[in-house]
């Protein structure tokens, strides 16, 4: 690592404390500092942390943003994505069904509204969505959108064909979630029967669309820091409004089984990067949360401003009920009502939604 060098030809090393300080009075962050950032002590981290949250609470006050996964469609995915345990070829232990029908993915949607949510993301499973595909989404948004017309859909289907951003946004689509997941230096060792230009295509079109681009990322998946800077200013140049971070759920079945790089402070080390770097900007909580910060989930808030409430794709995530706790705990709102945990409705306290959701979605 570098910084300033004195005299006597001793470099003294960059201090990311006072990085955070300098972003927060409008320095852009250079990969020199990214990486003073992501190369921070443990001892060093939580002071970080404190200085990145500067700016979360700059930009988003003391909320939390709530979001709730409808998994659509899982597993049977014929993609060869390294970390996923619906891709080609996977002998993960995961639930397998086709398209839930409208009615049900109205309940589970509402479960989550009534649990806190102010986004609903519907995820489906497979390359991309054909057109009779989005006919089916757009009809369960307009059902979710006439029952609680305040509540942000976000659409997660893969790889859009022209013309389908188009109309999930006139059917009332809010978002698009797409996500990079990793540099594009590192992605044909994560996947080879799609390239990253794939996904940024998709990002852009939905853009193009009037759809608010949601795009992130997967870490742990063997990326170097320098790969990880790399991926997080691909985020910044897209222009991404919301930034799912994943930390790698390594599923017994996949070809990343085993993989375990990530510690709790490199996690908030991690998170404290996309914020510096993206200083207003949603920042979420996303897969493997509850797995790999452990009991720094409620430090982790101190930066990111939104998570994903319960289950995920294929995996349990953190009862429902203990989310909205901890939120409340940390001394911050749920976006949208006034209090914490007691937003939640009996039966997200039992067990968060209902629905399965795939990690690293």
């Amino acid at each position: 690592m570098t910084g300033t060098l004195h005299a006597d030809g001793v470099r003294e090393p960059l201090d990311a404390v006072d990085v955070a300080r300098r972003v927060a009075e409008g320095h852009t962050l250079d990969a020199r500092d990214a990486l003073a950032v992501l190369r921070t002590p443990d001892e060093a981290t939580l002071a970080l942390v404190a200085a990145a949250g500067v700016l979360r609470r700059r930009y988003f006050g003391n909320a939390v943003k709530v979001n709730y996964l409808v998994n659509l469609k899982s597993g049977l995915c014929p993609e060869d994505c390294t970390y996923c345990s619906q891709r080609l070829g996977s002998a993960a232990q995961i639930l397998k069904y086709t398209w839930l029908p409208a009615q049900e993915a109205f309940e589970q949607a509402a479960r989550g509204i009534r649990g806190g949510a102010s986004r609903v993301c519907l995820v489906a499973s497979g390359t991309g969505p054909t057109d009779r595909d989005v006919g089916r989404v757009s009809a369960m948004v307009e059902q979710i959108k006439e029952g609680y017309p305040e509540v942000e859909v976000c659409a997660c289907l893969g790889i859009l064909k022209e013309g389908q951003a188009e109309r999930l946004r006139g059917c009332g689509v809010d978002a698009y979630n797409h996500n990079l997941n990793t540099a594009e230096s590192n992605y044909q060792e994560i996947c080879t029967t799609h390239d990253y230009a794939d996904r940024v295509a998709t990002v852009e079109q939905a853009k193009a669309a009037g759809l608010s681009p949601c795009s992130g990322l997967i870490v742990g998946l063997g990326e170097s820091d320098e790969q990880l800077v790399e991926a997080v200013f691909a985020l910044r140049e897209l222009g991404s409004d919301s930034i799912p971070v994943n930390f790698l759920m390594p599923f017994e079945g996949t070809p990343l089984a085993g993989t375990w790089e990530l510690t709790p402070l490199h996690c908030l080390r991690i998170l404290a990067l996309v914020r510096l770097a993206c200083p207003d900007k949603e920042l979420r909580l996303a897969g493997g949360r509850e797995m790999h910060l452990r009991s720094l989930q409620a430090t982790a808030l101190e930066v990111a401003n939104s998570l994903f409430l319960g289950d995920y794709l294929t995996s349990e995530g953190q009862a429902a009920e203990a989310d909205l706790a901890m939120i409340a705990d940390a001394g911050f709102t749920v976006l949208g009502h006034d209090g914490g945990a007691s937003a939640a409705s009996p039966e997200v306290r039992r067990r968060g939604a209902g629905t399965r959701a795939a990690p690293n979605a």
